[in-house]
Parts: structure tokens; C-alpha cells; sequence
């Protein structure tokens, strides 16, 4: 097996059907049996696994996980990551943003580096339609803090696109521990602090109907997000292992 894809799946019945159809018809005419699909369906209520089931029926390559709770992309990615047996292991949004297309140009220049990431920033991408004023300055404020906070030098950590070398991410995940907004950052500082070659690529990505994203509150996590993994990383860890504690009830 050359390539395990993860795809993480909260709520999408009604887009990651379209998606796993487009994705599963262009692998397996261009890499046969070298690549396995891992969906990991969790905390969804909408019955996204009714959707990957029949896909798993017939397909052997098509494996569904389901967590009942809810862990954030992050933490399916995790589970995923885990199960996977490629050499190499991907991960993609389940909405069908980045085309089957965009995410082989990965594939493709795998051999590139350890690390292979799609960019929406990078000269050469296609983003349609153009995202809105507000979600552009957001990404681009989230992207300074990110620059700042842990000196990566990456345009665009938060594309749903990236395929890892196995062994680099077997390396990195028993130090992963942030499942929500801030997995990707601290996926991509831990590869590049263990030395693993990071590798972007300008993407197309289009825009698909249904996002659950809303710019502010999510701006608003994000940036929490980050500052925790930085206190985690740094002499005032303390403050997090206080705040989980008094959070839990000091268990």
C-alpha cells in the first residue's frame, strides 16, 4: 500500500458523498489497489456513515471508522493516522473543496520532501470563488500569529490538503495532542522541529456550499488556540495544566 487518505467527517451527509465518488473513480484509475480511504466519522448526528457504507461494502479499499464523539478534526485525523497502512499518509476535508486533482499534484511530488501541503496563497493557486473581505483578513491575521508565535515560515497551515511520509508522522504522533483549530500548526511545528522537510504546493480549491465555519467566533477560537499550544510550549505550560485541572474539576 502506498497511500492511506484520511478523511475527517462531522455533520456531511450531504456533500461527502459527492466527494468520496469523485475521489475513490480518479485514485483508482490512476493508482489501483495502492490506495486505502480511512473515513472517520465523528460525533455526527445526520448519519454521515449511512453515506460511507456502501462505498465499504464493495470496496475493500474504502475502511469507515466511526467515534461517537465528537473530536474534532484533529482527533479524527489521529484515529485515522493510526489505522492507516500506506507508506505514506494523507488527509482531506470531506467537502470536496480541494479537488482529486489538486490533491494528487501531493501525491505526485511526494518525493519532494517529508511533508507535502496544498497552499491557497502561494502564486499559482485557484481559489473559486474568491473568498469574502472578512475570511481573507482573517486568514492572513491567523497566518502572522502562527509566523510569530512559532517561527513557521508556511503561507497556508490551515488547507484541509497534506500527505506525510509515514515515518515522519509516526515520529510526531505521540507529541500531537490539539484536536481542534490549532492540529494543523501543531502537526506542521512538530514535523519541522524533529527536522522533516515541509513542502508547499499552490492548490485549487473551490468553495463549496454548506460550510459550518463562521468567521467570527471561529477567529476568535483559532486565536485562543494558538496561544494555548504556545503556553504548551514554552515555561508557562503550567497555566494549561492549572486551567485543564480547575476545568476538570482538579481530577
Amino acid at each position: 500500500m502506498q497511500l492511506s487518505v484520511v478523511i475527517p467527517a462531522y455533520n456531511e451527509r450531504h456533500r461527502l458523498g459527492p466527494m468520496l465518488e469523485a475521489y475513490v473513480r480518479y485514485f483508482d484509475q490512476t493508482y489501483g489497489a495502492e490506495v486505502e480511504w480511512i473515513v472517520v466519522v465523528n460525533g455526527s448526528v445526520d448519519g454521515t456513515e449511512d453515506v460511507v457504507a456502501p462505498y465499504a461494502a464493495v470496496n475493500p479499499r474504502v475502511r469507515l471508522m466511526v467515534e461517537p464523539a465528537a473530536v474534532g478534526k484533529g482527533g479524527a485525523i489521529l484515529i485515522g493516522a493510526r489505522a492507516a497502512r500506506g507508506d505514506w499518509v494523507g488527509f482531506v476535508d470531506a467537502d470536496g473543496a480541494t479537488p482529486p486533482e489538486a490533491f494528487d499534484d501531493l501525491v505526485r511530488h511526494r518525493q519532494a520532501g517529508d511533508c507535502l501541503i496544498a497552499s491557497r496563497w502561494l502564486p499559482g493557486a485557484v481559489v473559486e470563488p474568491r473568498q469574502p473581505l472578512a475570511r481573507r483578513v482573517a486568514s492572513r491575521i491567523f497566518n502572522f500569529w502562527v509566523r510569530w508565535l512559532f517561527r513557521v515560515r508556511i503561507s497556508d497551515t490551515q488547507c484541509g490538503a497534506k500527505c506525510i511520509r509515514r515515518a515522519a508522522l509516526e515520529t510526531v504522533l505521540p507529541r500531537l495532542g490539539i484536536t481542534q483549530w490549532a492540529f494543523d500548526v501543531d502537526l506542521l511545528f512538530q514535523l519541522r522541529r524533529a527536522g522533516y522537510r515541509i513542502v508547499e504546493r499552490p492548490t485549487v480549491w473551490r468553495d463549496k456550499a454548506g460550510s459550518k465555519v463562521r468567521v467570527v467566533r471561529a477567529s476568535i477560537e483559532m486565536t485562543l488556540a494558538l496561544v494555548r499550544l504556545r503556553l504548551v510550549y514554552s515555561r508557562a505550560r503550567w497555566i494549561v495544566t492549572a486551567y485543564d485541572r480547575l476545568m476538570s474539576g482538579g481530577r
